[in-house]
């Protein structure tokens, strides 16, 4: 009966274990992604392109994409899209008081389109995406960084 006992009390402690880890990672995914959106939305630097941008959009989502898109005061739009497993690194340029974040991937991973261009409407690739930032210290670029990273090997 004491083995029975033990190998139940053992069972359970394995399912549990199991269970808890089961359910830790998407937490950590979601606070990642959470993280980035708020750096990204308070560093975001409007007045870079105050004159020919209208608005933006730059969302990071929870299954491991990264959208930016830009509305012209002409009426073209701007897209640019590439899952973050696809990250390869960044780089910014700049100082602290502004500058542009460069996102880099793998690759021709970065989904580029344009509509209501004069040209017409574009469809292509690219390797990276930039983004004006504002008053950001190099701890904010560190963090920026992990949870980019965090966040490629979990979408994997």
């Amino acid at each position: 009966m004491k083995k029975f006992t033990l190998g139940l009390k053992m069972s359970l402690a394995a399912i549990s274990c199991v269970f808890f880890c089961a359910f830790s990672e998407p937490d950590t995914l979601i606070e990642s992604v959470t993280v980035l959106q708020k750096y990204l939305t308070d560093h975001y630097d409007t007045s870079q392109e105050s004159a020919t941008i209208k608005r933006y959009e730059l969302n990071i989502t929870n299954n491991g994409f990264c959208r930016y898109k830009r509305y012209f005061n002409s009426g073209k739009t701007e897209y640019f899209a590439f899952k973050l497993s696809k990250f390869s690194g960044m780089e910014y340029i700049g100082d602290t008081a502004s500058g542009r974040l460069l996102l880099r991937t793998k690759g021709d991973d970065v989904i580029v389109q344009t509509y209501k261009d004069q040209g017409g409407d574009v469809d292509s690739m690219a390797t990276q995406v930039v983004i004006p930032l504002k008053n950001i210290e190099a701890e904010d670029l560190n963090v920026l960084q992990n949870n980019f990273v965090k966040i490629s090997k979990l979408v994997q």
